[in-house]
């Protein structure tokens, strides 16, 4: 099968594109700026994805099976510039989903975010729950939704949307700009700093996914017979809401297993109104089709903190 990845130097395109081509699948890299292939994924081809041409967009389609839309502007880029979030997360979603329609690609993979549904993500959260974050992040991803749905709806192109929620993880390069994201900031702070600084008291919840499972998750959508899914739009996540505070938490555990040392945990104090809110983040559209998303957040943290290990520390010995 060949893939075309928009997003494919990037956080979750990147991993996504490693993992299909171990699978045995030809990977076209879609990218903005790259040649040519690089060094962690060789065999990929690479396009230019411009996206406000609609020829090229339909050239980068070309002889392709199946297309993963995972560029996207992140959250932070999003709040800054409202209308450039708008323009790339729906309108370019828009070309690029014609462009897939007019080179007859079989399939689109839309590869949006839990954060559509509400800031911050609390109660319990399933497919059917309203969408109704106002910020740019969420609303420009919920346009492109639309414009992928609408497109299956009137049978122009099979195309699911995966709602993707915390997702943790190793990157596929060191140029990836994936250390914002919470944990993946932790464990790079723990190794840096030997510290550990929370921006709240920590007891919010969040459902966190590994990088390996929803790049399983993709590939069975990537391979599926599409008449056996009910649904098109699921949400990809463990299942299982933790604290902030017990992922830094584990976090320093590991260090003391891993490096013999255990960085120091700061965090502001729970305000006076600040209360523990539940979080149920449902996957029971994954559950009905099979696919049990396996929770091991201390196989996976490891891998993270082994990895800032390498690139951000330089005095830490990982044999120890």
């Amino acid at each position: 099968m060949r893939v075309l990845i928009t997003g494919g130097f990037g956080f979750v395109g990147g991993r996504v594109a490693q993992h299909l081509q171990q699978a045995g699948h030809q990977i076209v890299l879609g990218t903005r700026q790259a040649s040519c292939s690089p060094a962690w994924l060789p065999e990929a081809e690479v396009v230019t994805t411009n996206w406000h041409d609609a020829h090229a967009l339909a050239q980068s389609c070309n002889r392709i099976d199946v297309v993963i839309h995972a560029a996207g502007m992140n959250a932070q880029d999003c709040s800054a510039d409202s209308v450039a979030a708008l323009d790339f997360n729906g309108l370019a979603t828009a070309r690029l989903v014609a462009a897939a329609t007019k080179a007859s690609v079989k399939r689109f993979i839309y590869l949006s975010t839990a954060h559509v549904y509400a800031n911050p993500l609390i109660g319990t959260i399933t497919e059917d729950t309203c969408p109704r974050n106002l910020h740019p992040y969420a609303t420009s991803h919920l346009a492109g939704e639309y414009v992928v749905l609408n497109a299956n709806l009137h049978d122009e192109i099979e195309c699911i949307v995966l709602r993707l929620s915390n997702v943790f993880g190793t990157p596929a390069h060191e140029n990836v700009k994936c250390w914002t994201l919470l944990l993946n900031d932790l464990c790079k702070q723990a190794l840096q700093t030997r510290k550990l600084i929370l921006k709240s008291s920590g007891i919010q919840r969040r459902d966190f996914i590994a990088m390996t499972e929803v790049c399983r998750v993709i590939e069975y959508f990537s391979s599926f017979d599409s008449y056996s899914l009910a649904h098109n739009v699921i949400n990809v996540g463990s299942g299982v809401s933790q604290m902030v505070l017990e992922m830094a938490q584990l976090i320093q555990q590991r260090c003391v297993v891993l490096f013999g040392f255990e960085p120091e945990l700061l965090r502001p104090p729970a305000t006076v109104d600040e209360r523990l809110e539940i979080l149920q983040f449902k996957t029971d559209r994954l559950t009905k089709i099979g696919l049990n998303v396996i929770v091991n957040n201390i196989s996976h943290v490891d891998d993270l903190l082994y990895y800032c290990s390498v690139n951000f520390d330089s005095k830490c010995d990982v044999n120890k």
